[in-house]
């Protein structure tokens, strides 16, 4: 799910060295060390003692990963050396959340705040060395001399040091005391210093949630737990309260005299495989998120970055090899499980574990069932932690923020997704209710109301729920896939029942706002489900190819189903999110034409309107509902008018292989423009005089002159940015059959100033829409315009004027001076004062931007 009004996170892709130290022989009657250790509060000691010594019959013991020794107020981690150097990934999170603690996007129990890969590795002096592992450089052929020139070049840093206090009764394993590491404030067990985030996981930072520097006499290992592949850590950690705050945390007034943060935090350190899974290299034909890394092995002439998608093992059993092999379906050695919150409201449960569950037919396509299921948190079970890396989880967040996340923890040596932790703020509701609200209440009686019926918010939370756990399942937002869909079929009542408005739930399509009352579409026809691309890309990412022994191998195997399945089927199509060029990748759209369905879209808005009081009244309650919705209706009435804009200098871009025929990029056809510019013509710059009820503007306060000009802004702005002006010059210098710059020029002026020409009255809606515009233009042919954009530390200075080096500038002032032509030409039929008054302003202000006095 789109989680736009809190897109406030840096996504960058961290991955790592590709390589497994092998453990080293413990040295035999080694000296003490007495050198300073490298974390501070960890003490050298005088060499090892007796087992019996250090780990005394007082000590309480854990088995599992390692073995786990408590002793008094100490911690002791006895390593076996069989686990020297192997790769072990670490995820912390916040167990419990602070009330000093500004909850925005982050600061909640669940929130996971690192992740990294460590090694213990044994030392000279009867030390043991933790080591921060990085796997941004590989080279995996250790034949080769490139293999010693990367290991060279990409040593492992030391994080820390420890004392080794004794060896195991049978020397196979090294005891260390880890208290006061464990309590310290260091980026292996408490927050990264960076706090940055990945493709996958969302990460807290210290200073989102104001901590400052670590409290160590308020702070301590409260327990640590042992099992057979993981180890699960607990402490209470206290730092300063740092002055400021989250950028729209929504958060309430905090208590100013709390001067420190409390917080519970978890650790898990997991052993990571031996052998990781085979990697599936990613293609941009399929949406998968994923890791890159710098691959020396891939070419001998040069470097080159390998990336692969992220995804679960899903292997069948050994037994059932020969059924997978011959088409049928098996189970997974290991299902994906996803546990629901305790803390979560139970009447939701039902609806989330539903929504997890409906990705069961995806993987069956794949070759899988009961691959994927939900499942009720364990009750009384000792053994069961939402923390437990084990296990993963639907977190719920009692938050103000209406969104949801879907993060993974995955192995940077292959892209083996670990475990998720989904994060679910409780106000996700509201943006539920009012998406539903503005796209169906016209066609759906249930939505005509501030509180949905339960059965109707659970099938929102439902369809939700399979959105994010799409995203940790591996796949990214294809906003390309509604466009697949044409925009009649929307409202044929029982193709859209039975294959839904877009093929894809990881679309950012919500509702089918195209369906009319008359059409009679039921909830089949309005929700998004899971569809046929999600299968196809389920299918892409997770079934074997026995006869690929490598993921090169597999490579040309996977080409050939893109080539063959989207050929075939263009519901399979996959449209990368954040591309700024091309009008089929829009967010928050549906269908294969903007201006038809945004047409649609509107005649709802339009009877959902003079409704609005009667739907949004609840008893004993001010207008603050109706003011909310009505501003809920004008920004669904301007993502209408954005997807129509995108097509007006429009590139289609649709990735290929070398073995593919057709472009790759395709700018939009005139006619399509031509038909955008038509759409806004009737839409925007014709007064949208619906907006305009006086009701709903005498009881909430709006002003009507505002909600009117910030539409009409918002399309002036965009049509005559630098950008989309140069789009236009730069599909006119291709040759084609262009939509030039001066014919959108042209068509603009002759809707926007329609009254020049029969010297009509300009009345106030349209004299704001024509100083807008010009506006704009002085905008484009002002030398000196500039405009600063303060980011918190450090500013971005733009300069929206268009290009003077190609022939954006002279076509943009050669439409002036035919603007002001006409503006002097009409000035003298009109009588009426406003409309004088209104046109001698304007004629002025682009006299003096195109004349400027020195």
């Amino acid at each position: 799910m789109n989680i736009s009004t809190f897109r406030l996170l840096l996504i960058f892709i961290m991955l790592g060295f590709f390589t497994i130290s092998r453990a080293q022989v413990r040295p035999q009657g080694a000296t003490a060390d007495t050198t300073k250790p490298a974390v501070p509060g960890i003490r050298p000691v005088s060499g090892p003692k007796p087992y019996k010594e250090v780990i005394t019959d007082k000590a309480k013991t854990d088995e599992g990963l390692f073995k786990v020794h408590k002793l008094d107020d100490k911690w002791f981690f006895e390593i076996p050396d069989s686990l020297l150097g192997r790769d072990i990934m670490v995820v912390n999170r916040i167990t419990r959340s602070s009330v000093n603690v500004p909850k925005g996007f982050g600061g909640y129990a669940g929130d996971q705040i690192n992740e990294l890969v460590i090694r213990f590795e044994k030392g000279p002096n009867n030390k043991i060395y933790l080591k921060s592992v990085s796997y941004a450089t590989i080279s995996k052929d250790s034949t080769q001399p490139m293999y010693q020139a990367v290991i060279n070049s990409n040593i492992q840093p030391i994080s820390a040091s420890f004392d080794i206090r004794a060896f195991s009764k049978d020397s196979t394993a090294s005891v260390i005391d880890v208290t006061d590491y464990l309590n310290s404030d260091n980026d292996i067990v408490a927050f990264s210093s960076a706090g940055s985030s990945t493709m996958t996981t969302v990460l807290v930072s210290k200073s989102a949630v104001l901590a400052g520097s670590l409290q160590s006499d308020k702070s301590y290992v409260s327990t640590i737990r042992s099992y057979p592949m993981n180890i699960e850590v607990r402490s209470v950690k206290t730092y300063s309260k740092t002055p400021g705050g989250v950028i729209g945390s929504g958060s309430a007034s905090m208590p100013g005299s709390q001067s420190n943060i409390t917080m519970e935090i978890s650790n898990s350190f997991v052993l990571l495989p031996v052998k990781p899974m085979q990697q599936r290299l990613y293609d941009s034909r399929v949406g998968f998120f994923s890791r890159t890394y710098n691959d020396f092995d891939a070419n001998p002439q040069r470097v080159e970055y390998t990336t692969m998608i992220v995804r679960w093992r899903m292997e069948p059993k050994e037994e059932d090899i020969e059924k997978y092999l011959r088409g049928e379906l098996v189970e997974p050695k290991k299902p994906i499980i996803y546990y629901i919150d305790p803390t979560t409201p139970k009447k939701w449960v039902p609806y989330l574990i539903q929504g997890i569950n409906d990705w069961q037919r995806a993987f069956e396509k794949a070759g899988f069932k009961n691959a994927i299921m939900g499942k009720e948190a364990p009750v009384n079970d000792s053994s069961w932690s939402l923390e437990d890396s084990r296990y993963s989880a639907i977190v719920y967040k009692p938050s103000s923020v209406e969104n949801a996340y879907g993060p993974s923890v995955t192995d940077p040596r292959s892209g083996e997704i670990m475990e998720s932790h989904i994060g679910w703020f409780h106000n996700i509701m509201q943006l539920l209710h009012d998406w539903y609200f503005v796209q169906t209440a016209a066609v759906d009686p249930r939505a005509r109301k501030m509180k949905f019926d339960d059965e109707l918010m659970g099938q929102l939370i439902r369809f939700v729920a399979s959105h994010e756990v799409g995203h940790t399942l591996g796949l990214a937002h294809n906003f390309g896939s509604s466009s697949t869909v044409p925009v009649e079929k929307l409202r044929d009542k029982a193709w859209v029942e039975a294959n839904g408005h877009t093929p894809s739930i990881m679309d950012y399509a919500r509702f089918n706002y195209v369906a009319q009352p008359e059409d009679n579409i039921s909830e089949a026809g309005l929700f998004p489900r899971i569809g046929d691309y999600d299968k196809w890309a389920i299918e892409w990412g997770y079934k074997m190819i026995p006869q690929a022994k490598s993921a090169e191998d597999e490579k040309s195997v996977l080409n050939k189903w893109i080539i063959e399945r989207v050929g075939k089927n263009k519901r399979l199509w996959y449209g990368n999110q954040g591309d700024p060029l091309d009008p089929r990748k829009n967010n928050e759209d549906i269908g294969d034409n903007a201006m038809k369905a945004g047409s649609y879209g509107i005649k709802n808005l339009k009877r959902i309107v003079p409704n609005l009081v009667e739907w949004t009244k609840e008893p004993d309650e001010d207008y603050s509902n109706l003011s909310s919705m009505y501003s809920e209706v004008s920004d669904q009435f301007t993502r209408y008018l954005g997807h129509v804009m995108k097509n007006i200098g429009g590139i289609y871009v649709t990735p290929r292989s070398v073995e593919e025929s057709g472009a790759v990029m395709e700018y939009v056809p005139k006619s399509i423009q031509k038909e955008a510019m038509s759409f806004l013509q009737e839409q925007v710059f014709t007064t949208p005089a619906w907006l305009l009820d006086k009701k709903i503007l005498s009881l909430t306060g709006l002003a009507g002159i505002s909600s009117i000009s910030s539409e009409q802004e918002y399309v002036i702005n965009g049509l005559l940015s630098s950008t989309t002006i140069n789009k236009l010059l730069n599909a006119e210098a291709n040759g084609t059959d262009a939509y030039t710059v001066t014919e959108m020029l042209n068509d603009m002026k002759k809707s926007i100033w329609s009254e020049l020409a029969q010297r009509k009255q300009i009345d106030v809606y349209r004299r704001n829409l024509q100083k807008m515009y010009v506006e704009k233009l002085i905008t484009l042919v002002s030398p000196a315009a500039q405009s600063t954009v303060s980011l918190g530390s450090f500013t971005i200075t733009t300069n929206p004027n268009v290009s003077k080096i190609n022939d954006a500038l002279s076509v943009v002032k050669a439409h002036t001076r035919a603007l002001m032509a006409e503006i002097r030409a009409a000035l003298p039929g009109y009588r009426e004062a406003a409309s004088k008054n209104h046109l001698q302003d304007v004629l002025e202000r682009l006299d003096d931007a195109m004349n400027p006095r020195k």
